[in-house]
């Protein structure tokens, strides 16, 4: 029997500089930019909610905070009058749902951490309980289908005395070298024993079994998330944490139930973009064509 409770809160991170898009992100924070006429975050905030978690903390920069708490809190009634006017208040209905999804807590990194994508986590221990595990997850990671959040908490309510249950996917040799890969401890039991951090050639990596941005962690897990601990390019990793909690007893590796889209970068963004409308909105047919002109 776990010590912790089942998760009701989730820490969603976007607190890099997103370099790789500017100069779109000197002012957006990446995980706004668009899936449709959604943001990814929205996104990644359904996916939580999906799953039952409506207690949500958003780790955002200085300059992001002030837009995501504007995104998720701020009614625009101008633009409310603005519809009723013309009768078009239907249009509004997808704010209001935005208005209702969740309780969203906006935070921004702590300052005094290094760099890392573990950072955003630590940022966030004080807005989470003590006794109780909690969901993390990476805002340029998008599930389409059924979330991981779900199977995240599902795993861990069949295991409660897992330190740690994470999320994974099979990909292809040619990416590895861009992901951690996961080493099992015990197949059967499908328990990690450590995670390689894009590893340089195929050789270092121990599988094809890709682990990516859906945790679901223990309270465990910030004895290791704190400064002293930077590895790889001298950042604070979030795999090299879970890979300490792993010597300290279970963490258990789940495959995904969805398909693991990564946004990160502009050209995986804007493949994930194409997918998701031609699976999602009422205009796939007409992208269909367009792409279609130029093939």
């Amino acid at each position: 029997m776990s010590k912790y409770k089942t998760p009701t809160k989730a820490v969603i991170t976007d607190a890099g500089c997103a370099s790789r898009y500017l100069p779109i992100t000197k002012t957006v924070p990446k995980a706004m930019l668009p899936m449709g006429n959604k943001p990814v975050m929205q996104l990644v905030v359904e996916e939580c909610v999906s799953a039952g978690i409506r207690d949500i903390i958003i780790v955002a920069t200085p300059e992001g905070r002030a837009i995501y708490e504007d995104y998720f809190g701020n009614p625009v009634e101008k633009i409310l009058r603005q519809l009723t006017s013309q009768g078009k208040e239907d249009r509004y209905e997808s704010v209001k749902e935005v208005l209702e999804l969740a309780n969203i807590t906006v935070i921004e990194q702590d300052p005094k951490l290094p760099y890392g994508n573990g950072s955003p986590i630590a940022s966030a221990q004080s807005y989470l309980n003590e006794d109780e595990a909690f969901v993390a997850l990476y805002s340029d990671d998008l599930i389409l289908g059924t979330g991981d959040v779900a199977t995240l908490i599902k795993a861990y309510q069949k295991n409660p005395e897992a330190k740690a249950v994470i999320t994974a996917q099979k990909m292809p040799e040619a990416v590895w070298n861009k992901y951690g890969m996961i080493a099992l401890k015990d197949a059967q039991k499908r328990t990690l024993s450590h995670i390689v951090e894009k590893p340089k050639t195929p050789a270092e990596s121990p599988s094809n079994l890709t682990s990516y941005g859906r945790y679901l962690l223990t309270p465990e897990v910030f004895k290791y998330l704190v400064p002293k601990n930077t590895g790889l390019d001298d950042e604070l990793w979030t795999v090299d944490a879970i890979t300490k909690l792993a010597k300290s007893g279970d963490v258990y590796v789940v495959n995904s139930r969805g398909k693991w889209l990564t946004t990160g970068d502009p050209k995986n963004y804007m493949a994930a973009y194409l997918r998701y409308v031609l699976e999602h909105e009422d205009y796939a047919e007409v992208v269909k064509a367009t792409v279609g002109e130029y093939l």
